[in-house]
């Protein structure tokens, strides 16, 4: 059973599966459709619908298939207890998810919305032909910290090092000792990173990493992205320190201190 078949795109063509036995896809599934579809099923394949200890304790799965690299949407303990095989997809956005941080990294850098948008409709107004009220910055010689040492980690790293950034790390495992880069506490990283980006999986150490007890240090005028999965970064915390007017703005992959 396929059950977010939509959400792997409709150019990928899944017929081939129906030879190893019966198939059945659904385009999406909601919390109350679960069980009816998946209860009589030995493999399920999913993306983003939850499976847990009551889906597990009243179907007979033997293997779940995640078409995406996190899992945090799968009792994993649980299937294990219950004898579940659990796979993953892993490597498959590695590229992909380097390429996107580097945008966001040079979009607010370079403050390039704002200067394409000035670009278009105000600079035919200047009378100096000059703006300086978003100044940007060379990515050279500054502070780049990674939380998350993986392949994706190490990817991004030496991405930010053919920049010329200083690549430094936080491993959230406490397991990652690489030689390359300077390994630093968590409160180290944030008060001396220019840019920190995230990409560390979703799990018990991680798991409201980025909160109001550790927000605070992070360098003025520097940049978060979390390109992992959101519950690393507490986003109550983040939206109370915004309530309170304080110089930091949030989006779905960005939060900075000074935008």
């Amino acid at each position: 059973v396929f059950l977010d078949k939509k959400t792997l795109g409709d150019e990928i063509d899944l017929d081939s599966f129906s030879k190893y036995g019966e198939v059945m896809f659904f385009e999406k599934t909601s919390t109350s459709e679960t069980l009816e579809r998946v209860k009589d099923a030995t493999i399920v394949v999913t993306n983003k619908v939850v499976i847990d200890k009551h889906i597990i304790d009243n179907s007979n799965i033997k293997l779940i298939c995640v078409a995406a690299t996190g899992m945090n949407n799968i009792d994993l303990e649980y299937a294990k207890a219950n004898s579940i095989v659990v796979k993953n997809v892993s490597g498959y956005s590695t590229a992909s998810v380097v390429q996107l941080t580097l945008s966001f990294v040079l979009r607010f850098v370079q403050k390039i919305n704002f200067y394409d948008n000035y670009g278009k409709y105000d600079w035919k107004y200047s009378s100096l032909f000059t703006n300086h009220s978003r100044p940007f910055y060379e990515l050279d010689k500054k502070k780049w910290g990674i939380i998350g040492l993986g392949d994706i980690g190490k990817s991004v790293a030496k991405v930010a090092t053919a920049f010329g950034c200083e690549v430094q790390y936080f491993s959230t495992s406490g397991k990652n000792n690489n030689s390359l880069y300077t390994q630093l506490p968590l409160k180290k990283l944030l008060e001396t990173s220019d840019i920190t980006s995230i990409h560390s999986p979703l799990n018990d150490q991680t798991l409201n990493l980025i909160n109001k007890t550790n927000i605070k240090y992070l360098k003025k005028g520097s940049i978060l992205l979390n390109l992992a999965r959101g519950g690393i970064v507490n986003e109550s915390d983040i939206s109370e320190a915004i309530d309170n007017n304080e110089d930091i703005y949030y989006g779905c992959l960005l939060y900075t201190s000074d935008a």
